[in-house]
């Protein structure tokens, strides 16, 4: 089965290129992916990687977790699954729905 990892404190040069590299020494790697900024395309400084085997991706960790690289100590652990994301969308309610209307 298949392990998602977290890696943290990337440097803001590194990219999904030099990731997959780092990750490939320890076995398979199914995708990596560098996290970055929409508006500027640099890096975030963190990112994702997948690999196929659950000992490979455990090797990854044992080996990467605290070590460093391009001047930077990175943080390499297991992904927490994505939590469902909350809409910020809200239909708009009618302005007669908004105040009950009193008779008098």
């Amino acid at each position: 089965m298949a392990k998602n990892l977290y890696v943290g404190n990337l440097s803001y040069s590194v990219n999904d290129e030099i990731l997959n590299e780092l990750f490939s020494q320890y076995g398979k790697v199914d995708s990596a992916r560098a996290i970055t900024d929409r508006e500027t395309g640099r890096s975030k400084g963190f990112g994702f990687v997948e690999m196929a085997n659950d000992d490979e991706a455990q090797a990854a960790i044992d080996a990467l977790n605290g070590k460093e690289h391009m001047g930077r100590v990175l943080t390499v652990n297991e992904a927490k699954p994505r939590e469902p994301r909350q809409g910020g969308f809200r239909p708009r309610r009618d302005r007669e729905d908004r105040r009950p209307r009193t008779e008098e």
